[in-house]
């Protein structure tokens, strides 16, 4: 049986022999099982020296292979493309930060020869990160799970180790607009959740604003639920219902108590609120629209500039 480990790195260079070396400390229970290991490297447009190291490795062990991007695309790219490279009867999907522990491997495997499909992880804590970062991450999985049917688990990682036909099944969903966490509850299967504590990066660090996570949620949102659209249409019939009740209003002031001038402010007060709400609606319609158009381009999800295999 082959494992394929997939390894996203965007500049990554003093983390990849780190990772290399934490990973085949398994190698006793690679033998054991009779795993044989392919260990694929998917870089994603670095601008350090990620993609010579990745070639040093190779050329000490022959089973690491590298996938590098013309430019960076982004994570959700390096993880499809790790998909489509892998030929493994299972793969797993690990940060090369080793915040993804290679240590947890074995747990993860027993899982998978009790029969579950998928095995992934899940952080029970956050500890060392900013708490108003962890607070709206809190709350974005909240909302996630209330107006989506797509189970998102609070703290979930990317660390996951799957068998060949979840994998062929993600990869049967070729959308441009990519959200993993989403897709994998989507598809399905049978899957276990194992807890660990928060691992701090080894070196580096983290290549995730706060404003990236933010239009990230946001991606996440309008790929798996239409709720926002839903309360768009919704405060379009409240506040059409309110202009019902202020002309009623207004029209029995003017018969009973003449005052043309009087209420102005509050008449613009009334006005910006409105086209506040307009606004906001028109820009739930666009975010719909635009993720629409990019996929009808039908643009390649990342480009290959060079392969080692």
């Amino acid at each position: 049986m082959l494992l394929s480990v997939i390894v996203p790195c965007y500049n990554e260079e003093e983390n990849v022999p780190l990772f290399y070396e934490e990973l085949m400390k398994n190698s006793g229970f690679f033998e054991e099982k009779a795993l044989d290991v392919e260990v694929i490297y998917i870089d994603d447009g670095s601008s350090d020296s990620t993609v010579e190291e990745v070639k040093k490795l190779h050329e000490r062990d022959e089973r690491v292979k590298l996938v590098s991007f013309s430019r960076n695309f982004g994570k959700e790219a390096a993880i499809y493309a790790g998909f489509e490279k892998s030929s493994g009867d299972y793969v797993v999907m690990m940060d090369a930060d080793l915040q993804d522990p290679p240590s947890l491997l074995p747990e993860l495997f027993g899982y998978v020869e009790e029969g579950y499909d998928s095995v992934a992880t899940r952080r029970v804590t956050r500890k060392g990160e900013p708490p108003i970062r962890s607070f709206f991450a809190r709350q974005f999985y909240k909302i996630m799970n209330k107006i989506s049917r797509t189970d998102i688990v609070d703290g979930a990682r990317d660390y996951r180790l799957m068998t060949r036909q979840v994998v062929d099944s993600i990869l049967a969903l070729g959308e441009y607009n990519r959200f993993s966490k989403g897709i994998y509850g989507w598809v399905g299967f049978r899957t276990k959740w194992v807890e660990f504590e928060n691992v701090e990066r080894i070196k580096g660090e983290t290549k995730w604003s706060f404003w990236g996570l933010v239009l990230y949620s946001l991606e996440g949102i309008v790929a798996f639920s239409t709720a926002p659209l839903a309360l768009a249409s919704f405060m379009g019939i409240v506040f059409c219902l309110l202009a019902v009740a202020l002309i009623v209003f207004i029209l029995i002031r003017s018969i009973f108590w003449t005052d043309p001038v009087g209420g102005w402010p509050s008449l613009v007060c009334i006005i910006s609120l409105v086209s506040g709400v307009q606004l906001l609606c028109l820009g739930i319609l666009g975010q719909y629209l635009a993720k629409t158009y990019l996929e009808v381009k039908k643009r390649p999800i990342y480009l290959k500039k060079e392969e080692i295999d």
